[in-house]
């Protein structure tokens, strides 16, 4: 017997310290080394072997709350613990837990757990879930940047709001297009997003928060229905959900959870929670050390479909990341047609020890994302090529810091990569040159035309070539020509942003290029003679260094270096001298369709007058300019007594 017990606690062990091992991949590094799935089953074997031998151990996940502190970020300890919820994958469960009481019913969501702190109606704080649900990260910098985080609320008594910070499937699939490392779900960019040490990318990451939970120091409210309504009435976004009253029958409880829909639902969620709405009675029902009594999570059951494997499909990108995709006999899941599965990285795959014609498990993640469970057949017998997909170089494995194994194409030449660093830098909002689409761009690298930069404004001397390539002719090789022709003419700004440095984008690229007035020349010279860039407004040291290694990069200078034989940098725009400049110092927010201008065009005029460009309107706005269909931003500047400018005003002030 208790050498039975002993083999029983060496397996608790052993599952405690996979378990942690995935923790610190998905917290620490937002970089999934196991599926959902797979983390939910040896959860479960964890908690019957507990239940088997009465003992728990001290860093069992099935007893605290998962995450990690980085150590830039400062730890903030939380009012009270942030506990989560018990969990079944039965709805009957629910149904149960609900026992003749009101109830209510909302999505689980799937990103990053909030707590945002407010006092006399101003954001004071907003701190991530971290370690055990006691002690946060502080990462009030990056969710200021949120598309929809009030900085200002009426309410002056001070109070908690508890949230999810996510990304929309719709944002996601756009902006993980652009990034140098493609994620696999909306929860890793929208982790990575939030605890950057740099605010700067997560302006554009297009960040949401949904509230789900209010605290306040003295609460009067009876009622979790009136929690949602004092938020809303705040300016809050909360989580959807339904109130299900107590005379609620089986049948009733069972169509509620059953109109939940995570295909229709625009963000990404992984189940329901449903808790008692008395407040009272939720408190008095109390909390283990893992998760409140008041609530309990339903978790989806993956349904598995078998189907057969045929092979992987690997690509490069602009990293020189080897995206690694399973491919197998299409099979219908949830009303669609999946053929294709997203392997992580490359443990993964050699966990599953597949071949082709072996028999798999798939099904779709949260019921959206497709994913291999099991290789029933593991034959083992599928070789990943080891040359790149594009320029046959030899793959190389590189090992992240949390320990995950990605494939990596290592030759700066590859043409791939190229690829997508030339989509980069021709894109609208960087050198703007119309008609050099990826498709385009991949043809004209394939057959040598262009290796550099530079190679794209001598295009001419591949004129008959061209004209001659499908797709082209004449007059869209004239558009093409005119467009580049065009874009010899840039501002500092845009060049930088074009370069595809890492953390330095157009807003870093817009600093850089005020503070040296759009002069390549001396903004090169404060680069050999190591300036330091954190001078400058809202710039880390993390971009810093990047913006270092960028420039002492040899492979880096081949491509870009023949370019400043060709670009003619135009002098930084002063519309009026800063003693005379009534906006110089001033925060401007733009609102609405103008005229005149797109959004980048007046962002970059308020940006000359020695202004800073705003994205939300606050107490601390001086000016909203509005256009057509202006909004709730024309609201919320009324209510703050922001001083409101028509474009034409705004012209006539900076005539």
């Amino acid at each position: 017997m208790a050498a039975n017990k002993s083999t029983k606690i060496t397996q608790m062990k052993m599952l405690v310290s996979k378990l942690s091992e995935a923790d610190t991949a998905y917290f620490k590094y937002d970089n999934p080394i196991i599926s959902d799935r797979d983390y939910d089953i040896m959860v479960e074997k964890l908690k019957k072997l507990e239940k088997k031998t009465g003992i728990v151990l001290s860093n069992s996940p099935t007893h605290k709350v998962s995450g990690e502190i980085l150590k830039e970020l400062t730890p903030v300890r939380h009012t009270k613990p942030m506990l989560s919820a018990d969990k079944t994958k039965s709805a009957d469960t629910l149904v149960s837990f609900a026992d003749n009481k009101d109830v209510l019913l909302s999505w689980k969501l799937d990103g990053l757990t909030l707590v945002l702190r407010y006092k006399d109606g101003v954001l004071t704080q907003a701190i991530t879930r971290g370690t055990d649900g006691i002690i946060g990260e502080d990462v009030t910098h990056t969710v200021k940047n949120f598309l929809n985080v009030p900085l200002s609320v009426p309410s002056r008594q001070p109070f908690e709001v508890r949230g999810e910070g996510v990304i929309s499937w719709k944002n996601f699939e756009s902006i993980n297009k652009k990034m140098d490392t493609l994620y696999s779900h909306p929860r890793g960019l929208a982790a990575g997003s939030v605890r950057k040490l740099d605010s700067t990318d997560s302006k554009e990451r297009r960040l949401e928060f949904l509230a789900f939970e209010l605290i306040l120091p003295d609460d009067k409210f009876t009622n979790k229905a009136s929690h949602f309504d004092f938020l809303e009435a705040n300016g809050f976004d909360v989580v959807p959900h339904i109130y299900i009253k107590a005379d609620a029958d089986k049948k009733k409880i069972l169509d509620s959870i059953e109109g939940f829909n995570p295909a229709k639902y625009e963000y990404p969620v992984d189940g329901l929670i449903m808790e008692y709405a008395d407040i009272a009675y939720g408190k008095s029902l109390g909390a283990t050390g893992h998760h409140e009594n008041r609530m309990i999570a339903l978790k989806w059951t993956d349904e598995l479909y078998d189907t057969r494997f045929i092979g992987i499909e690997t690509a490069v990108t602009r990293n020189g990341m080897v995206s690694i995709t399973g491919i197998f006999e299409p099979v219908n899941i949830e009303g669609t047609v999946v053929s294709r599965a997203y392997l992580h990285n490359i443990d993964i795959f050699r966990n599953l020890r597949l071949g082709k014609g072996d028999i798999i498990s798939v099904y779709k993640a949260n019921k959206i994302i497709p994913q291999i469970a099991d290789n029933k057949t593991k034959s083992g017998t599928y070789r990943i090529s080891m040359k790149c997909p594009c320029c046959e170089s030899r793959l190389m494995i590189h090992e992240s810091n949390g320990g995950t194994k990605q494939l990596f194409c290592d030759n700066p030449s590859c043409a791939a990569k190229r690829v997508r660093q030339f989509v980069h830098f021709c894109e609208k909002t960087r050198m703007n040159i119309e008609g050099l689409s990826e498709k385009t761009l991949t043809k004209f690298i394939g057959k040598g035309w262009i290796h550099n930069f530079a190679d794209l404004y001598q295009l001419e001397r591949y004129k008959n070539e061209i004209i001659s390539t499908e797709g082209f002719g004449e007059k869209s090789f004239a558009r093409l020509q005119a467009s580049i022709e065009k874009s010899r003419n840039c501002n500092l700004a845009k060049f930088i942003a074009a370069m595809g440095i890492p953390l330095v984008g157009r807003t870093a690229g817009r600093t850089i290029s005020r503070y040296f007035h759009g002069d390549w020349i001396a903004f090169e010279n404060a680069l050999q003679s190591h300036f330091d860039f954190t001078n400058l407004e809202d710039f880390g040291a993390t971009m810093n260094e990047s913006l270092y290694k960028w420039y002492s990069d040899k492979e880096n200078k081949r491509l870009w270096y023949p370019l400043l034989e060709i670009l003619t940098f135009k002098k930084e725009e002063v519309t009026m001298s800063a003693k005379g400049n009534i906006f110089t110092g001033k925060t401007v927010v733009a609102t609405g369709k103008l005229a005149n201008y797109t959004r980048n065009e007046i962002n970059d005029k308020i940006l000359s007058l020695g202004a800073k460009a705003g994205s939300s309107v606050s107490k601390n706005t001086d000016y909203l300019i509005v256009g057509e269909k202006a909004g709730s931003k024309l609201q919320k500047a009324q209510a703050y007594g922001v001083t409101i400018l028509t474009e034409q005003e705004f012209e006539k002030m900076i005539a």
